[in-house]
């Protein structure tokens, strides 16, 4: 019996000694083959370098048209928001007076209004308390208006900037220090647009006519108004546009556009139509026309007063129904013009 079970001890040990000396040689075998020789790894970082290589370019257009898309939702809002202002207010956002005056609460909605266009459509873009800033009742500005309205000027807003260009911040402004708002406290930021609205084709009226006084009812005495007859846009001089007047249709009629605007100005200091406040009244840094072919940014090349973008191969037009279309650069000029001018009768036909 005792010689029977060493017997069976000495075959379980050899048995155990054998699996011992098999999983030393499977895992002896496995590291030797699990390692790389240089020449390998070289060629597996070259795979994927060439990999990232071919991704990056993929994933940076899949982030531009994502912007892209956030822009057109932007001048999306903006045009909704000025259909609902039209049905409230029974016209279209005016345009304001001249780039002296910014936007004052007591003025209300009409002709009277000293901010333009995105001043007064803060209330249908869910800005109230904005727009309310300073409102005491008082029409002549005071310290109280001015101060408020200093505060609303330097508040930036996403809605007004194209993501692909620049961050929704205040940017500095040298021209602000150098000079005296009407009704607005002295500044060295503002809160700036990357959108105009569509003063029309200058050729078929003067887009530009801008006021210049010290007080509401002083600003119209003996000053030239563009009235709906003469200007060809939807958005000037204390305009008050129907879109009962844009009889050649919303849906081929611009409302509000990507605007021009040259790199080195992104961030600071502008140009001549990028250094106010979005909330001011006519002037290039909100109001465009279409007197030239839209363009895309180029650095060094100053122009106030065309419609742009920084987006390749097309800039971005909410129309006035509220719909947005991307549109070529190289488009005719006459298809420009004619998208711009609210009644000439002439057909147009976007591809």
């Amino acid at each position: 019996m005792m010689v029977r079970q060493n017997h069976r001890r000495n075959v379980l040990s050899q048995c155990i000694s054998e699996m011992l000396r098999s999983a030393s040689y499977v895992s002896s075998g496995m590291n030797s083959r699990s390692a790389f020789t240089l020449v390998e790894l070289l060629v597996v970082i070259a795979i994927i370098g060439m990999l990232v290589g071919l991704l990056l370019p993929a994933v940076q257009q899949a982030r531009e048209a994502a912007r892209q898309m956030q822009c057109g939702n932007n001048m999306k809002n903006l045009a909704l928001g000025a259909l609902n202002h039209e049905s409230q207010q029974r016209s279209l956002p005016t345009g304001g007076w001249d780039g002296y005056w910014v936007g004052d609460a007591d003025l209300g909605f009409k002709d009277l209004q000293t901010g333009g266009w995105a001043y007064s459509l803060l209330p249908f873009v869910e800005q109230t308390a904005l727009w309310q800033l300073g409102m005491n009742g008082v029409q002549e500005p005071d310290s109280t208006q001015k101060q408020n309205a200093r505060i609303r000027s330097e508040t930036p807003l996403p809605i007004f900037y194209c993501p692909s260009r620049r961050t929704a911040t205040a940017k500095s402004t040298t021209f602000l220090e150098s000079v005296t708002l009407i009704n607005c406290d002295k500044t060295n930021i503002a809160a700036k647009t990357d959108y105009a609205a569509n003063g029309g084709d200058p050729n078929k009226g003067n887009w530009n006519s801008a006021g210049y006084g010290t007080s509401p009812n002083s600003i119209a005495q003996g000053k030239t108004q563009c009235v709906s007859i003469t200007c060809s846009g939807v958005c000037y001089f204390k305009s008050m546009v129907t879109l009962g007047e844009i009889r050649d249709g919303t849906t081929n009629t611009y409302f509000v556009g990507e605007k021009y605007v040259t790199p080195n100005a992104y961030e600071g200091n502008g140009d001549g139509g990028d250094d106010l406040s979005l909330f001011c009244g006519n002037d290039e840094d909100v109001i465009r026309s279409c007197a030239s072919l839209p363009m895309q940014d180029r650095q060094g090349v100053v122009d106030t007063n065309r419609f742009g973008s920084t987006h390749a191969g097309t800039f971005g037009a909410a129309m006035c129904d509220g719909s947005v279309q991307r549109i070529s650069y190289s488009l005719e000029a006459d298809t420009h013009r004619r998208l711009a001018n609210k009644a000439d009768g002439e057909p147009v036909t976007l591809q």
